[in-house]
């Protein structure tokens, strides 16, 4: 065997023993040989912070209860977050930081949320805050946004965000089951909680979309500047009209450059063409798309979520800073403003319309419009397509008529 210099020793500890903190234990241990090799140094799992006990784990020499064992060992360089929510994760990473350590995270909460002041907190202590696990779990796509595609100006991200939410509208496409039917399905098999509501109500998307935007425009975006909308609303009855005209519904999240420097970011769900690659993208799978001036589109995809997909990105955030622990590797974004973000509301499009009004009434408020049809309808249904126009526009020609669902077309 080839034997490596190797130069010292760089020992990691691990906040959080769940799905992906496990998962990161046993990426760390099981191609522990590998990322040796990779790294030049000797990568290893000191610490696993946990409230529970888990004395039949192989990891259980690493197990402790309290924080403060971790924050003032000198020997951990790296501290990888996986507990998730934006309070003790909060408190451990801002802490972790201050005693000069690295911490790479998965948690979106907490970056979408405080991304920004801890980037900065990084940058003040000299060491690195890495989190590409937080969004699209496995796919690499944050280190692409700020590296692999830096020469270009880029206009607009636009992506399936969210895994649950793509399993349960591909089961309402492909096997005709309700919403509800669906979600008790994905929940059956481990996609969903038991409290589904981050995902199905999209704020597993926003927070995800926050950060892409904040990456690919360089000023941060919180969560309470986009507008949200989920996937509660859709029914069989859309799903058979978007088929009808070559469209699949799917919950996007996406954030788009306008004029002056002002961003538009939103989740909700879009009908999209079948010429569009996100149109094919099924189940718990992710993918995002981002156009820029130079490359155009590029597409970006890959499973989402789960324990080793996403522990290989945490891992891989590992092996980033454990190369070269005296360099500091953070993504640099501004503070962001309360005006930053403009309301999808200029936002022109087609959309996608079902209610209860005749024909007439509908062509005398819309004009041209593509009607649509559907077996099964009942009397007095109407669905069609609209000419490009924005949201308040169409609620305004829809007045006095009663809607069921409106649905953005995806260009």
């Amino acid at each position: 065997e080839e034997i490596h210099e190797v130069n010292g020793m760089v020992n990691v500890a691990i906040l959080g023993f769940g799905t992906v903190g496990s998962g990161v234990a046993e990426v760390l241990t099981t191609n522990g040989g590998l990322i040796d090799q990779r790294v030049e140094n000797l990568v290893r799992l000191k610490y696993i912070l946990d409230v529970r006990d888990f004395p039949d784990s192989p990891y259980r020499d690493c197990f402790v209860k309290d924080f403060g064992v971790i924050e003032s060992d000198p020997e951990v360089d790296i501290v990888v977050e996986t507990i998730g929510g934006a309070t003790v994760a909060l408190d451990f990473t801002t802490r972790a930081l201050k005693a000069g350590k690295s911490v790479v995270s998965s948690n979106k909460e907490l970056v979408a949320t405080h991304g920004y002041e801890l980037l900065q907190l990084a940058r003040e202590h000299g060491v690195s805050y890495l989190f590409e696990a937080s969004v699209g779990g496995g796919i690499p796509i944050l280190r692409p946004l700020t590296s692999c595609l830096a020469a270009n100006e880029l206009s607009q991200v636009t992506g399936i965000l969210n895994g649950t939410t793509n399993y349960i509208l591909t089961r309402m496409i492909k096997a005709g089951l309700t919403f509800e039917q669906a979600l008790k399905e994905a929940q059956e098999n481990g996609y969903a909680e038991r409290d589904p509501s981050a995902d199905v109500d999209g704020h597993d998307a926003c927070r995800k979309i926050c950060i892409l935007a904040a990456l690919a425009f360089g000023q941060h975006v919180y969560p309470d500047q986009v507008p949200t909308q989920g996937i509660r609303g859709v029914t069989l009855a859309d799903v058979a009209y978007a088929d009808s005209c070559g469209y699949k519904i799917k919950l996007l999240g996406r954030a788009i450059r306008e004029r002056e420097g002002k961003l538009c970011a939103f989740v909700a769900p879009h009908l999209v063409p079948a010429s569009n690659p996100l149109s094919g993208v099924e189940d718990v799978f992710n993918a995002i798309s981002v156009t820029g001036n130079a490359i155009g589109d590029v597409m970006f995809y890959g499973r989402g979520a789960g324990k080793l997909p996403t522990a290989s990105a945490v891992v891989a955030d590992v092996i980033d800073i454990a190369k070269d622990l005296k360099t500091a590797r953070c993504a640099v974004w501004g503070p962001g403003s309360r005006d930053l973000v403009v309301s999808s509301d200029i936002l022109s499009s087609r959309w996608y319309v079902r209610g209860t009004a005749s024909m007439d009434k509908v062509r005398a408020a819309f004009g041209e419009i593509s009607p649509l049809a559907r077996g099964g309808a009942p009397a007095g249904e109407t669905a069609f397509l609209t000419a490009p126009m924005t949201e308040p526009q169409v609620r305004a020609r829809l007045e006095g008529m009663e809607l069921h669902s409106l649905i953005r077309v995806l260009e």
